[in-house]
């Protein structure tokens, strides 16, 4: 996989100097107008049957991709309905991606809860969050999950369970898989690639060591690059038997598409 080149010193300080202005913009008066939408008697409203708040949620991530010089491409549809997506994980900036698209409560570690802005809104975004190494944190997520999807919504997972270096696709754990073969319900696989032909994984990744402020600002500096969200084809209940041949059919399809680009 090529790497782009990176830019020079004045080229990154040029993009700060638009960039700060626009993303501030859009957390100071953006956000306040998206959460009144989003609360009663607003959220509630239905356009074209899709809720109110989840039409504002997607702009609003949207725009944020957009701050960060991403130029953003769905291929394929999201499923309507009870689904549960899953996806390879990168960066943080994968949940902004598919919440652009479409409207999931992700499982995400409980670390990010306590991120500035960014766990909060992820709170605000239905987020479970889950307790990594724990159990009993897993069991609850597991039933959250199941709880969802039988209420006619839609949950997203990164079953790698980290991020990497975004050089590869890790194997996917298979027990999360258990709450869509119990409700009975599609697994839509989704394959995240930035830049083109996804040659832009391991600079969206965390680097060794890296934090979320410091990811969070390197990005924010970076050149503009796509992004695909890549929606692929479902996996029907009763199309794969069990949970490790769910894991193993949603990896699978994910693989493919990163490379192919």
């Amino acid at each position: 996989m090529t790497v782009p080149p990176t830019s020079s010193p004045a080229a990154r300080l040029l993009r700060y100097a638009y960039r700060t202005p626009l993303l501030a913009w859009h957390v100071l008066v953006d956000l306040p107008v998206i959460l009144i939408l989003m609360s009663p008697p607003f959220g509630g409203l239905r356009i074209a049957g899709d809720p109110l708040k989840h039409r504002v949620v997607r702009w609003w991530q949207r725009c944020l991709m957009r701050v960060f010089g991403f130029r953003m491409r769905c291929i394929g549809t999201p499923l309507p309905g009870p689904v549960m997506f899953v996806a390879n994980h990168v960066s943080w900036i994968d949940i902004v991606a598919l919440h652009a698209y479409r409207m999931m409560g992700f499982v995400a570690k409980r670390e990010i809860a306590s991120w500035p802005l960014v766990g909060w809104l992820a709170t605000m975004g239905e987020t479970i969050y889950h307790q990594r190494g724990s159990q009993e944190s897993l069991g609850g997520v597991l039933h959250e999950m199941l709880a969802r999807l039988h209420d006619g919504r839609a949950v997203g997972v990164f079953p790698e369970g980290r991020t990497r270096g975004g050089d590869e696709v890790g194997p996917f754990h298979a027990r999360i898989f258990l709450a869509a073969v119990e409700a009975n319900v599609p697994v839509q696989p989704v394959a995240l690639r930035y830049g083109a032909q996804g040659s832009a994984q391991t600079i969206v990744a965390f680097g060794p060591k890296e934090s979320f402020a410091a990811n969070f600002l390197r990005l924010l500096g970076e050149p503009s690059r796509d992004a695909d969200i890549v929606f692929l084809e479902p996996i029907l209940p009763g199309d794969a038997e069990g949970r490790r041949r769910l894991a193993d059919t949603a990896r699978s399809r994910i693989v493919e598409a990163m490379e192919q680009g």
